[in-house]
């Protein structure tokens, strides 16, 4: 079993997106609510979002249009993205699950 961290960057800004609320489920016979987080000044969480990740499909939904509303990008109604949900199976190992925002598309990756 290995650990499960997230980084998020506002490429728009050039800057950690700090302040973005996350959550975490894992997905089987039901979608599990294993965690709610919210990103620091780094753009990560202060703690790892699992110390010990079973494997599994798991899920992390960003909230993104939130977020960048608050920093005062002003978006059309609705927002292209709200909610961003990334979707991935942990196998063995940790895992970093990058998320790179703008108010007008995403990147991610499984980062190290």
């Amino acid at each position: 079993m290995g650990r499960l961290s997230t980084h998020v960057l506002d490429t728009a800004l050039g800057r950690p997106a700090s302040g973005l609320v996350l959550h975490l489920h894992r997905l089987s016979d039901s979608r599990e609510h294993l965690k709610t987080a919210t990103t620091n000044q780094d753009g990560r969480t202060d703690e790892p979002l699992l110390l010990e990740a079973v494997p599994g499909t798991y899920e992390l939904t960003f909230l993104a249009g939130d977020y960048l509303r608050a920093k005062g990008y002003e978006l059309a109604e609705p927002a292209f993205l709200d909610e961003v949900v990334i979707r991935f199976g942990i196998a063995t190992g940790n895992y970093h699950v990058p998320l790179l925002l703008s108010p007008y598309g995403y990147s991610t990756y499984r980062g190290s």
